[in-house]
């Protein structure tokens, strides 16, 4: 269910023997939204409990929580240094879909997409801003945010007060409205123009 490279093991079984735990186990759990899932790693020294799934890390023991054991099945975890950050990053097939996949249908994606298209997109494109509908579950939204707007400092506030509000009156059953943007890959137009002018352990991960 859950692959270990030999770089990622040989770290584990390095920061369990430098003591953290008496009997240490590396506990694995996902949290957020199925499209921007947030990845824990953590030393423990906890018995398995009911609702644990207990695996062999290859040498050390892993638990995972049933729901997470779910959303983990095939993933790999791996131990990187990239672009001046080192620590534990988990590849998971099960994580936010690839480019390309199928536009999300049904009636409310449907009537949530005339929203964003005619309304919302138009408004931000002056700052080449661009929304686009990513998925919708049980009357959750999940949107993306690029151009301008990737990496924007404003971009939450952007979403609380322009994007959410738009969506939510012109259609009232959506529940929630989940940005699932990677702004860390995208550049801060604010901070750009301004510039113009003028290992760890498990517990401590990058995720």
């Amino acid at each position: 269910m859950l692959t270990f490279t030999e770089t990622a093991r040989q770290m584990v079984l390095s920061f369990m023997a430098e003591g953290y735990e008496e009997r240490p186990a590396l506990r694995v759990a996902v949290r957020g939204s199925p499209f921007a899932p947030e990845y824990d790693l953590s030393l423990v020294d906890d018995e398995p409990g009911a609702d644990d799934v207990v695996l062999d890390g290859g040498g050390f023991r892993v638990l995972v929580d049933r729901e997470s054991a779910s959303r983990l099945e095939g993933s790999t975890i791996d131990y990187v240094e990239r672009a001046g950050e080192v620590g534990f990053e988990v590849q998971s097939p099960n994580g936010r879909p690839a480019g390309g996949g199928a536009a999300p249908a049904g009636p409310l994606a449907e009537r949530v997409r005339q929203v964003i298209e005619q309304r919302i997109n138009p408004a931000i494109a002056a700052h080449g801003g661009y929304i686009t509908l990513v998925d919708v579950k049980e009357d959750v939204v999940y949107i993306e945010m690029s151009g301008g707007c990737q990496g924007c400092g404003m971009a939450r506030v952007t979403l609380r007060h322009g994007v959410e509000r738009m969506i939510r009156e012109a259609v009232p059953e959506v529940a929630g409205i989940e940005d699932v943007t990677d702004h860390a890959s995208g550049q801060n137009p604010y901070y750009a123009a301004q510039s113009a002018a003028g290992g760890e352990p498990p517990d401590q991960r990058r995720t």
